[in-house]
């Protein structure tokens, strides 16, 4: 179907890919996988057409199509979310005999499956964040039924039920499938082949990840053995040369050396290998039983209810995961716990409890005059300083990048830093705050066995299953302003949520009627409960309650923003009176932080208020 032949890739007369060969069949769903920075956004965009190869050539068939989702894009704005994937259909309805109501069936299934709900339909695209905006984008590619997907980081803004779903949809897509993620699990169940970028060169397994991972294994092993051995050989010949170089007797063998050296074909590896790399906490304080009990919680945000009634208590050494779908709340009740952002109700931290707390903004905390290892080499005590370079090298900090100053860092890698600089601080209660979005799967392995081993408390909010399968054994699921606690791990609430789900699941009768099974507590039947069809008044009633739910929003979202332009003036007005020494004093100083922490929370407002 597609075939790429000896493609070369220089930027900058910097080589990334070197002479890359290989063929991608129909129905074929391939992960491509290798570290940060190995290439493999640059051959999604080579094939997408966006890049010409300095070298080689790829050939499809003359009637493909590809569909490719990129890490970054720009947006229409001018549209409804249904306007918006409808335009697909608008552009294939000359080529493909389809239905409009066959399409538009298929459309709620998608964009529903994505996480949104109907509410959402006749929203601007303008309201919703960069993360829902790219589940749009994500909807109209998987519409368009392309013979190729180009996916590139396509879970980083999917809950765990759209990931599970988009995880289906794919299976039993005729499309054929090229994937970058990092979500292991999900590439995992998906994809059947596995290509791997390292040092510009692809190495072609016909095997899913986990199988791959093992070959893998036995391959660097291999190599090496081989890459030492060349070593060894060329450092005896140097020697040879050396030692001989100047005398008659030796010259013809000398110069045979020499030529042998100029026409071997020297072995590269990549000898970064951090599965061996065993990094622990520091051992934590000892804290109360009960570090977090929380009673009869409740968050508003205006009049826009995030969760009330949410009452847990968790106790010393457990692990915890925060899961639910974008915008029910996980962030917002760590930032309570965090003290960030008022609430109502109460909750108590346990004695002696240190709290270790990341999450995205813990990258603006950063001194940016450091360099990566001076950040680390602060932190560090103990025997933990003879393995900072191997650490940060864990955390893709190798080699010249720890010497980088952090006001060069990119966003993701500031959060990467962030987190090693935790991992290194004495702590009883960890909150992490979607810590793998950053991390490449090495990484997140180092992260995740340190955590394990950690003998405090966690709570983590993540919808990476594969990272909490085996960490967590405690789920909080947020769903409809409610918390409702799930006993066991990730795949066990994974389970539990599919049976709920069957026995929630709404079957139609031939009337029209939809009948709804009802049970109790323990789960036995208590009969059935028949809901008529709406009618049009109903249709229109329900309509014009959205539209004056919509109006309170954008009023709401507009007084936030009035409000956030008010205090950034007084936040200028403070740094002009702050730039006098004579006025540099404690309580000028902490109305400056207060107005910060103003603009902060209200900020966090503004994004609830438009994604919600």
């Amino acid at each position: 179907m597609l075939s790429i032949e000896h493609i070369s890739m220089e930027f900058s007369s910097r080589p990334v890919l070197d002479d890359i060969t290989f063929l991608i069949n129909r129905k074929e769903r391939i992960a491509l996988v290798g570290k940060n920075g190995a290439g493999k956004t640059t051959l999604l965009r080579l094939i997408a057409g966006e890049y010409q190869p300095t070298e080689g050539r790829i050939s499809k068939e003359s009637d493909m199509t590809i569909g490719y989702l990129p890490q970054v894009m720009l947006f229409q704005d001018d549209r409804t979310l249904r306007e918006e994937v409808m335009s697909v259909f608008c552009q294939q309805s000359g080529q493909y005999p389809i239905s409009e109501a066959v399409f538009v069936a298929e459309m709620d299934r998608t964009v529903i499956g994505l996480g949104f709900e109907r509410r959402d339909f006749d929203r601007p695209c303008s309201e919703f964040s960069g993360g829902w905006r790219m589940r749009i984008e994500l909807a109209k590619i998987l519409l368009s039924h392309p013979d190729l997907l180009l996916l590139d980081e396509p879970t980083n803004h999917l809950d765990i039920e759209s990931i599970q779903w988009l995880e289906d949809f794919l299976k039993t897509s005729p499309s054929s499938v090229l994937m970058v993620s990092h979500d292991r699990a999900f590439i995992d169940n998906v994809c059947t082949r596995t290509i791997e970028i390292t040092l510009g060169h692809i190495y072609d397994y016909n095997v899913n990840y986990s199988r791959f991972v093992e070959l893998r294994k036995e391959r660097h092993e291999q190599q090496v053995r081989a890459y030492q051995n060349q070593q060894k050989m060329i450092q005896d010949t140097e020697d040879f040369i050396e030692r001989f170089r100047y005398k008659a007797t030796k010259a013809v063998q000398v110069q045979s050396r020499i030529k042998q050296l100029e026409k071997l074909e020297r072995l590269e590896v990549d000898l970064e290998d951090t599965s061996r790399l065993n990094l622990r906490f520091p051992p934590a304080p000892r804290s109360g039983d009960f570090p977090l009990i929380i009673e009869d919680l409740r968050k508003d945000f205006g009049e826009h209810n995030v969760f009330h009634d949410v009452t847990f208590t968790i106790r010393r050494g457990e692990k915890v995961a925060f899961v639910g779908k974008n915008g029910e709340g996980k962030s917002t009740l760590v930032k309570c716990i965090m003290g960030q952002l008022d609430y109502l109700g109460t909750f108590k931290i346990g004695h002696n409890v240190k709290i270790g707390y990341f999450a995205q903004n813990q990258a603006a905390l950063l001194d940016e005059n450091l360099t990566v290892f001076d950040t680390i080499d602060y932190v560090a005590v103990g025997d933990i300083r003879t393995k900072i370079r191997d650490i940060l090298g864990a955390f893709m900090f190798g080699g010249e990048a720890s010497e980088k100053k952090v006001k060069v860092l990119s966003g993701g890698e500031r959060s990467r830093l962030a987190m090693i600089r935790l991992l290194l601080e004495p702590c009883n209660l960890l909150i992490l705050d979607e810590p793998t979005n950053h991390l490449d799967m090495q990484s997140k392995d180092v992260l995740k066995a340190a955590l394990q081993d950690f003998n405090g408390t966690v709570i983590c909010v993540s919808h990476d299953r594969d990272f909490l399968n085996g960490l967590v054994e405690k789920v909080y699921e947020f769903g409809g302003g409610r918390v409702k606690e799930h006993l066991g791990g990730i795949y066990d609430f994974l389970r539990a949520k599919k049976i709920e789900t069957l026995q929630d699941l709404e079957r139609s009768n031939p009337d029209g009627q939809t009948t709804v099974k009802r049970r109790s507590t323990d789960g036995q039947s208590q009969g059935t409960t028949t809901i008529e069809p709406s009618n049009t008044k109903l249709d229109y009633a329900a309509q014009k309650a959205a539209a004056a739910e919509r109006r309170k929003k954008e009023k709401q979202i507009a007084e936030t923003e009035e409000q956030i332009a008010k205090l950034e003036e007084e936040q200028a007005k403070m740094e002009t009176i702050l730039s006098e020494p004579a006025n540099q004093i404690p309580e000028n100083f902490q109305k400056y932080e207060s107005i910060k922490h103003q603009i902060e929370q209200k900020m966090y407002e503004w994004e609830i208020l438009s994604e919600s």
